[in-house]
């Protein structure tokens, strides 16, 4: 009987994991709702507050657990995509009902880590359990990251100024950082649930405590002992301005669909002179200043097809007067063409020689990839006595697989024509910032209508230029001349796929577990 006993107590201990039971009934676990909701709003995005990153999870995470799931999970899935919209407000360049489509389609993997959670975790104990919220975070993240908009969205954006933690780039990506946050937040679960009595519980908090204390400690230790000793460049950059008269907006329409009169093209063309005119000028205005690697911002220069080997046959001109290398963004405009738009960087060399064209690879999904003619992906390098130098055009930036090309060519300078609008700005740019850690080269990203800023392999920004706030639309960066080799280089998205493993293996113990 004793024995008996014994085992109906130990069952009774057990009763509060089980999965169809909240371990928080009551209106506790909606107070962290409440919590989680407050601290969602500034957790990424437009008005990211780095701590509340961090802190979010952990009360989502006890809200979900201490839900049944036919409640716990469905108003978790709202509140994610209730604040995914709101931290990313206007950022999503999507019309009308095809917008809210998006967000009922992109609330899934936004939730789907705590529903891995919610339904594995309970069946493991200690430290194995509290693996299967961040591995599942991370593995989801990854997974996000090779669809149509890359990182977007990621929670390790949030943690951008933070160079100490930010150097893990180096070697695990954006994905150990995820895997930090989330393993931050399963493990004061785990002290929540077992209290602080529980040895192992304490056991576990240090361990985590330990290892992002320890990722800090060797990421400042890294800025410290080796920042950047090469010699510098200077790079000059620009963005174009309005010229008078600007182009009519039905002009532009007409144009675009096929329909562009014998006067549209005369008024295009008069505009276009214009605009590169004024463009060349100011580049010209840099070389004379000392600049020996001079660009513009993304599709500066619009020039149609029939007149782009003139113009491109200008810029080499300058560039052979003042030995530079000029990079010559242009928005070709391709006449009877669908799509009719290239969208591209020309680099010419010191002798006037075009080095390579750089067609952007990853046009925005929506009306900007309906209208621009795709590059083929492959990023291209070029030796100089400035290091390699390599480029991306804008989206391109927030695909690190993409990137990854930088990291095997060995690039040292990479140049970032890009083009944003208010609502990102300066996120984008941001975002961009993290491509130099994990890959190891010093960019410099010149934005048209956004924050356009030069970063070494290190993430520290070393210049900057706001559009909103200028007049001129020129930066000018001292940028060290040789990159790094990262771990993140060499062996790409090992951690990822880590993640991937790890929460294969969580699966199938939680379904033997539950079997026994």
């Amino acid at each position: 009987m004793q024995t008996s006993v014994d085992y109906e107590n130990l069952h009774l201990k057990e009763l509060p994991r089980q999965a169809d039971r909240p371990a928080l009934a009551g209106s506790r676990s909606w107070l962290w709702l409440t919590t989680a909701a407050a601290l969602l709003l500034f957790s990424n995005g437009a008005n990211t507050v780095p701590l509340a990153a961090w802190l979010a999870p952990v009360f989502m995470l006890r809200f979900v657990r201490g839900q049944i799931l036919k409640v716990g999970l469905p108003v978790a899935y709202l509140l994610l995509v209730a604040g995914f919209t709101f931290q990313f407000r206007g950022m999503v360049p999507i019309p009308g009902v095809a917008y809210y489509i998006f967000l009922v389609v992109w609330g899934i993997p936004l939730v789907l880590p705590y529903i891995i959670d919610r339904l594995l975790a309970h069946r493991l104990s200690g430290l194995t359990a509290s693996l299967v919220f961040p591995t599942a975070w991370a593995a989801t993240e990854y997974i996000l990251s090779r669809g149509p908009y890359g990182t977007w969205g990621s929670v390790a954006y949030s943690q951008y100024g933070n160079l100490a933690l930010l150097q893990i780039l180096s070697v695990t990506g954006l994905w150990g950082i995820t895997f930090l946050i989330g393993w931050f937040a399963a493990v004061c679960n785990w002290l929540w649930e077992e209290g602080l009595d529980s040895k192992r519980a304490r056991g576990g908090a240090w361990l985590c405590a330990g290892a992002i204390a320890s990722v800090m400690l060797l990421g400042g230790a890294r800025m410290a002992l080796f920042p950047p000793s090469s010699q510098t460049v200077r790079v000059a950059s620009i963005s174009k301005r309005k010229i008078e008269p600007e182009l009519n907006d039905a002009v532009s329409e007409r144009l675009f669909e096929g329909q562009a009169t014998s006067d549209d093209m005369d008024a295009i063309q008069r505009w276009a002179a214009a605009m590169d005119n004024d463009l060349l000028s100011r580049a010209e205005r840099e070389m004379q200043a000392g600049a020996k690697i001079v660009f513009w911002g993304e599709a500066n220069a619009p020039v149609l097809k029939e007149d782009e080997t003139a113009f491109v046959a200008r810029g080499g001109g300058m560039a052979t007067k003042y030995h530079v290398y000029f990079g010559m963004s242009l928005g070709v405009l391709n006449r009877g063409r669908a799509p009719s738009l290239e969208n591209k960087l020309v680099l010419i060399q010191p002798n006037g020689q075009v080095a390579w064209e750089y067609n952007k690879a990853r046009p925005v999904q929506g009306p900007e990839a309906a209208l621009q003619v795709r590059g083929d992906g492959k990023l291209r390098a070029l030796d100089t006595p400035y290091g390699q130098v390599s480029s991306i055009i804008c989206f391109d930036g927030d695909f690190p697989q993409l990137l990854a090309q930088a990291g095997a060519l060995r690039t040292d300078l990479m140049l970032d024509p890009s083009n944003d609008w208010r609502a990102i700005d300066p996120w984008h740019t941001q975002m961009a910032s993290f491509r130099t850690i994990e890959q190891g080269f010093n960019l410099i990203r010149q934005t048209s209508q956004g924050l356009s800023a030069a970063f070494d392999y290190q993430g520290r920004r070393l210049a900057a230029m706001d559009h909103y706030q200028t007049t001129d639309y020129a930066m000018v960066s001292q940028v060290p001349t040789r990159g790094v080799w990262t771990i993140y280089t060499r062996f790409g998205d090992w951690f990822a796929w880590l993640c991937l493993v790890g929460l294969t293996c969580l699966t199938v113990l939680s379904l033997r577990k539950k079997r026994a």
